[in-house]
């Protein structure tokens, strides 16, 4: 399904990624580094590499396997990115750090840690985004970008989880009529079924205009946590919290176990997952063993700032927390082409 847009028509034409320089992203790291153990921390800042090839190309350079390397998240090909991995090194005996060196990466700093680094053990992630060959007027664009740092954006899935042609969730829907595939195929299928059917939810709140709003039988999430609690009355102090961005509404992750919402916010839930492939989905999922669980409605980019350059060009910075797309943001203020791999 196609996101509905937030806040209206386009305001922008732009394109994307030009160079990858153009597309900067920095971990913000969920924790520092305890200075004694087995498992050396490096912090890399790598060029047109993607985190698969990276950690495949430390452990070379450390003479471990690769499951001896450790990251929190996965880094697109196409940009600049700084980001954190973990080597086992029982023997605490670490290469040449300069070795790893390379015109595309390099080593900004390394620590010893008592674990490797696991999955989504960060913080967040800062964006430095350049927007180049735009259309549109400055001031219809500020006036978007002040929106978006007051409102916040609804919180879809990216583009990216739907795979590069964007069949991952028909493969889930044959997957689950009996297709076999690999252990690694499963859970990126597993997880475009899952983020396919939170759009959809998403997507109809957006279009009754409620996607950041309280209704009846809301499950509330708490801000940077996973914690949930509701349905219970809406009161003074709840709409204090929601005002503050202290807590979201959410919407279901599919699984097994009963749906939490109640009255009007499970109602809507319901009506977005009704027909066939959906139906599929829920089933699909329910029978893999995945859990109900919940995620925001509604994210808010932390110090959104933006510049004018002398070229024309619109530089944009800010920050969002784990799991979270850089592209949800741009899609609000308008169409925006994604040049990586072009020509």
């Amino acid at each position: 399904m196609v996101p509905i847009r937030a806040y209206g028509a386009p305001v922008l034409h732009a394109c994307i990624r030009s160079t990858v320089e153009d597309f900067f992203v920095e971990e913000l790291p969920g924790f520092e580094a305890s200075g004694a153990g087995e498992h050396l921390l490096l912090s890399i800042e790598k060029r047109g590499m993607n985190t698969a090839f990276a950690a495949k190309t430390i452990a070379q350079w450390a003479g471990v396997d690769e499951s001896a390397i450790g990251y929190a998240g996965l880094k697109d090909r196409h940009a600049v990115t700084r980001q954190r991995f973990s080597v086992w090194l029982p023997r605490k005996v670490a290469p040449d750090v300069s070795a790893l060196h390379s015109e595309d990466l390099r080593v900004l700093d390394s620590a010893w840690h008592a674990r490797k680094l696991p999955r989504g053990a960060l913080a967040g992630n800062r964006f430095v985004l350049v927007l180049r060959d735009l259309a549109g007027e400055h001031a219809e664009i500020e006036a978007r970008l002040a929106m978006l740092a007051v409102r916040g954006v609804p919180n879809y899935f990216g583009e990216q989880r739907f795979g590069r042609k964007g069949d991952n969730v028909q493969q889930a829907v044959a997957m689950f009529a009996g297709r076999r595939v690999k252990r690694e195929e499963r859970t990126l299928l597993l997880s475009a079924a899952r983020s396919e059917l939170f759009n959809r939810v998403l997507a109809t709140r957006v279009e009754a205009g409620n996607w950041d709003a309280a209704l009846d039988g809301e499950v509330w999430l708490l801000d940077g946590s996973r914690s949930v609690f509701g349905p219970e009355p809406f009161s003074p102090e709840l709409q204090a919290r929601l005002q503050a961005f202290d807590i979201h509404p959410s919407g279901p992750l599919w699984g097994e176990g009963a749906l939490r919402s109640t009255g009007a916010a499970r109602d809507i839930e319901l009506a977005a997952l009704a027909g066939d492939t959906a139906g599929r989905l829920c089933r699909g999922l329910e029978k893999a063993g995945l859990k109900q669980e919940r995620r925001a409605l509604r994210l808010r980019p932390s110090g959104l700032a933006w510049e004018w350059r002398a070229d024309g060009a619109l530089t944009l910075c800010f920050a969002l927390p784990p799991g979270c797309y850089a592209t949800t943001v741009l899609r609000e203020l308008g169409e925006i082409r994604d040049t990586a791999g072009a020509g």
